[in-house]
């Protein structure tokens, strides 16, 4: 049986195609909603991916931008059908924001992830006792258990067989910082010299003498996609911000991800340095 694909995902799809229909017929929203005898909301939420749209609809907005190729309404109308229904991550509502339900939909629609955290085990490497040591220190318990589900759901979806091709540059500092005791960072260190197996996975540690660099206070993941612009997720002093409009900020994060790339060890000293850390825990 075919796997299901998330209603975000079918939204996202009906948004590039719809989009990328109006500007080829020359059409602002405005004059589009206008056409359409519709709010100019309706179209805007349509085009930011957000809501379900109907088939009645879906070809009423066709019709209006000229697409009549069969096989393209065909396929857009499957999309629709598709775009109804709730996502994954809805059981999760309890411990997630509206800005990061955001992001999920865009990780979930992901053919390349690329992250840094300055401090931590970026999220989509944590193992659950991790996660437990990281929320036990502030966040009640029943919401811990939560965040170790909703991490773990994310990591079965990114890690999967068909899922994205993912890289991680590791601070250091990471992989120094005692989370949980000796047992859960061994535990830790030995997940990510695992994930370094998968021929889609690149882990790289970037080590102290690397220095200062542009992102030491906010960890930030880029997630890129083969029919879109990448979109970056910043999470930091300031808060969280998902971004895909402002490409000058989109572009500074991607020189980032690359300049870090550059100040990385590499695979095989990765590996040697996390070996050692296995070590010297297992001493401690």
């Amino acid at each position: 049986m075919p796997k299901a694909v998330d209603p975000s995902l079918n939204r996202r799809k009906l948004r590039i195609a719809l989009k990328k229909a109006r500007d080829a017929a020359g059409l602002t929203q405005r004059q589009a909603a206008d056409n359409l005898e519709w709010s100019l909301s309706k179209i805007i939420r349509i085009e930011a991916g957000t809501v379900s749209l109907s088939v009645t609809d879906l070809r009423a907005m066709l019709q209006e931008y000229g697409v009549t190729d069969s096989d393209t309404v065909s396929d857009l109308e499957e999309a629709a059908r598709g775009s109804k229904g709730q996502s994954w991550w809805v059981s999760y509502s309890d411990i997630i924001n509206p800005q990061f339900a955001q992001y999920l939909g865009y990780e979930s629609a992901a053919s390349t992830v690329r992250a840094y955290h300055p401090s931590l085990v970026p999220g989509l490497l944590q193992t659950s006792d991790y996660i437990h040591a990281l929320f036990a220190a502030g966040a009640p318990v029943s919401q811990a258990g939560r965040n170790v589900d909703l991490r773990t759901d994310r990591q079965d979806r990114i890690f999967a067989e068909d899922g994205a091709a993912a890289a991680f540059i590791v601070d250091e500092a990471a992989v120094r910082r005692w989370i949980g005791g000796s047992s859960v960072m061994k535990q830790q260190l030995r997940l990510i010299l695992s994930r370094m197996d998968e021929p889609r996975v690149s882990v790289r540690l970037l080590p102290f003498r690397a220095g200062a660099h542009t992102s030491l206070e906010s960890s930030f993941v880029l997630l890129g996609f083969p029919d879109d612009e990448d979109v970056l997720y910043v999470s930091g002093p300031g808060g969280v911000l998902t971004n895909r409009d402002n490409r000058e900020l989109v572009a500074r994060y991607q020189e980032c991800f690359e300049d870090l790339h550059s100040k990385a060890l590499t695979e095989d000293e990765t590996r040697a340095l996390l070996n050692d850390l296995i070590e010297q825990y297992t001493t401690a």
